[in-house]
């Protein structure tokens, strides 16, 4: 399903961007952990989501969910063990 604007799964910022690995089948916390860090340093949101990473993506601002939505995709694309997005 292909959404206009881009839309959050009903789960914590942490989970929204470890989704694409986990359906990868990447369950290890510490890899999780490590990634899902990676892929917010490199959308630049880090230091803005970091102590909120158990809080649901629905009350971040709009503004930034667009940057989340990239980070779960970055995460998706290289989680991947075939190298192709899930």
């Amino acid at each position: 399903m292909v959404f206009q604007r881009s839309t959050p799964f009903p789960k914590s910022i942490f989970e929204n961007v470890a989704y694409g690995l986990r359906i990868a089948g990447t369950n290890d916390p510490r890899t999780l952990s490590e990634s899902v860090e990676r892929a917010l340093r490199r959308a630049a949101l880090w230091d803005e989501v970091k102590d909120r990473l158990g809080e649901s993506e629905w009350a971040s601002p709009a503004a930034s969910n667009s940057d989340l939505y990239r980070a779960r995709a970055r995460r998706r694309a290289r989680g991947s063990p075939h190298g192709r997005t899930v």
